[in-house]
C-alpha cells in the first residue's frame, strides 16, 4: 500500500508541476483534397503518459507522422521550445524525439542488445570512416540503462524470438529510449497483448514517465490507456474532439458516439437508458482498417 502512495504522489508531481516537452499548434496534414488532420494542439510534458484514442481512421498515425516528419504538415511543433516543424525527421530523433510503429519488426539474428545498438549507430560518411579506422563499438551503457527502464536487463543477450510477445514489445520501445530521447511516441505498442502482459506493459511505461520521458501513448487497449494516462485527448476525422483526465473522458457521450458512429441515447422507450462506457464503446464497434488516403 505505501508503494502505491508512492507511486501516485510521484505522479502528481509530474502534473502539478510540468516541464512541456513536445507542443503542437494547429497542425494540420492533407493528402489531396482530404484533410488527415486539422488545427491539432497537443501538448506533453516531461514525465507524463499522454493518450491519443479514437477510432479507425481518426488519424492517429498521421498526426504521429506529422509529428515525427516523416509526413509533410502546417502547423507548429516544438519540443523543449525548440521549434522543429521545418526540421527533418532525423534532425528531431537526434534532438530527442522518438516513435514506435505499429509493425515494428525486431532484427531475429541479432540479440536484444544488438537490436539497440542499431538504433544508435551513426550513419554517414564521417561515421563509415570513423568506423574503418577505429572500429564500431556500441555504447554499451546507453543499451543497458534502456533495457534497465523497461525491466529487459536479464535478456540482453537472448534472441527475440525466444522472448513473450509482451517482452518483444518492450525491446522495441527499448529501441525508442535509447540516445537521448526525452519524449517517445507509441504507435500501438500493446496490439496482440492479452490482458496480463498489457498491464505487466503499463507498469513498464510508469517506469519510462518516472525516469522523466514523455510519453504519448496511441492504443485500442482502453483498459490500458485509461489505467496509465494522466490526460487523454481523443480524434475523430481528424479533429480533437475531447481533452481531460481518464475520468472525464471515460464516459463522454460524443467520444463514446465517436467510436460506434452514431449517438448513444436509447431510443426504445420501453428498455431503461443505460448509456455505454467508453471501454464497451470501443468493444462493439467496427474493426475496420484505418483508410490512409
Amino acid at each position: 500500500m505505501e508503494s502505491i502512495r508512492v507511486l501516485l504522489c510521484r505522479r502528481r508531481v509530474h502534473v502539478s508541476d510540468p516541464v512541456e516537452l513536445l507542443r503542437t499548434d494547429g497542425l494540420g496534414v492533407r493528402y489531396g483534397g482530404v484533410a488527415a488532420n486539422s488545427d491539432i494542439d497537443i501538448t506533453v510534458n516531461a514525465g507524463e503518459i499522454v493518450g491519443l484514442i479514437g477510432p479507425n481512421g481518426a488519424g492517429k498515425t498521421t498526426f504521429v507522422d506529422a509529428v515525427t516528419g516523416f509526413t509533410s504538415a502546417t502547423g507548429g511543433v516544438s519540443l523543449g521550445g525548440v521549434q522543429l516543424e521545418h526540421a527533418s525527421a532525423h534532425r528531431r530523433r537526434a534532438a530527442g524525439m522518438a516513435r514506435t510503429w505499429q509493425a515494428g519488426e525486431l532484427f531475429a539474428d541479432l540479440t536484444v542488445a544488438q537490436n539497440l545498438a542499431v538504433a544508435v549507430q551513426r550513419v554517414g560518411l564521417r561515421a563509415l570512416f570513423w568506423d574503418i579506422v577505429n572500429g564500431s563499438r556500441p555504447p554499451v551503457t546507453t543499451i543497458d540503462t534502456a533495457l534497465a527502464t523497461v525491466g529487459l536487463t536479464e535478456v540482453a543477450d537472448r534472441f527475440p524470438g525466444e522472448l513473450a510477445l509482451g517482452q518483444q514489445k518492450l525491446v522495441g520501445v527499448a529501441r525508442a529510449l535509447v540516445g537521448g530521447t526525452r519524449l517517445v511516441l507509441l504507435d500501438e505498442p500493446a496490439a496482440g497483448l492479452d490482458t496480463h502482459e498489457s498491464a505487466e506493459f503499463g507498469s513498464e511505461l510508469h517506469k519510462i514517465a518516472d525516469s522523466g520521458v514523455g510519453v504519448l501513448l496511441i492504443d485500442h487497449d482502453m483498459s490500458l490507456v485509461l489505467d496509465v494516462c494522466d490526460r487523454l485527448y481523443v480524434l475523430d476525422f481528424g479533429k480533437v474532439i475531447a481533452a481531460g483526465t481518464p475520468a472525464e473522458i471515460r464516459d463522454d457521450p460524443a467520444v463514446v458516439a465517436a467510436y460506434l458512429g452514431a449517438p448513444t441515447e436509447n431510443t426504445d422507450p420501453s428498455e431503461p437508458s443505460e448509456p455505454l462506457s467508453l471501454s464497451e464503446a470501443v468493444r462493439s464497434a467496427p474493426s475496420t482498417p484505418e483508410v490512409r488516403p
